[in-house]
């Protein structure tokens, strides 16, 4: 195994259960401690983590951009339940604009079923996840790719998403609040987002429940630039009232 999978599998595991010893990781890749203590090092100097005597804790820090494969191992069940919710939003022969978010992976492929899509995105997963489809037109944005992301972010992929307009974006966000609105951890991820959301006509915005009231590094948009929220699970009395007053549809 590599260091760097090996690594990934410690940040899953921390997400799971929010703390490891280094004997107990030591075992289970059988390797020795003072390896493990190296990985613990590496993530502690990317601020994914904070060693602990024996051991290392999550750093629960909110505006950490976690590794793509660790990102898409959280809350599966929300996602597939978002991704189900989608599959009656999207129509055959849409248009639509997916962003790099593990959520919209989840989305591209309970789409697969539909006919005739047009796909633009800046996710090499998606890309990957509908090589296989017929009948699709598939456009990836290029642009700079972030390490250990599978995105491709900045001024040339803004500049491919502004020559398309799609019918439908699908937006995701790391933070929902009903005061800084809707952010995201990354400057250029909510570039993209923000490019996405001006080259379309419907702005769908899909976050599942642990998004909300949660604030992170820079703003993407306003919650009431968006059409229709798509969530996991029904919002709290409070959102739904502010979401009705801002015109927005509800799908849960």
């Amino acid at each position: 195994m590599l260091a760097i999978e090996r690594r990934n599998q410690i940040l899953e595991k921390l997400q799971a259960e929010k703390k490891v010893l280094v004997s107990d990781l030591s075992q289970m890749y059988d390797v020795t401690e003072e390896t493990i203590r190296r990985d613990l090092e590496k993530l502690e100097k990317s601020g994914l983590v904070i060693k602990s005597y024996g051991g290392a804790v999550l750093n629960e820090n909110t505006n950490l951009d976690l590794p793509f494969n660790v990102r898409k191992n959280r809350n599966v069940v929300g996602k597939q339940k978002i991704a189900g919710v989608m599959k009656e939003l999207i129509q055959d022969g849409d248009t639509i604009m997916l962003d790099s978010s593990s959520t919209a992976v989840f989305i591209a492929r309970a789409l697969k079923e539909k006919q005739n899509l047009t796909v633009i995105t800046n996710s090499i997963e998606i890309l990957i996840e509908l090589s296989d489809v017929t009948g699709w037109n598939v456009f990836s944005t290029g642009g700079m790719l972030r390490e250990g992301s599978l995105d491709l972010v900045g001024p040339q992929s803004d500049r491919t998403i502004g020559t398309y307009y799609a019918k439908k974006s699908v937006i995701s966000c790391k933070g929902l609040d009903l005061g800084k609105g809707v952010t995201d951890s990354n400057e250029l991820l909510a570039g993209s987002k923000r490019a996405m959301l001006e080259a379309s006509r419907q702005r769908i915005l899909v976050a599942d429940s642990s998004k909300f009231g949660t604030i992170t590094f820079t703003k993407i948009a306003d919650i009431r630039d968006f059409d229709v929220l798509v969530t996991d699970t029904e919002p709290p009395e409070e959102w739904k009232r502010y979401l009705e007053d801002c015109g927005i549809e509800v799908r849960y």
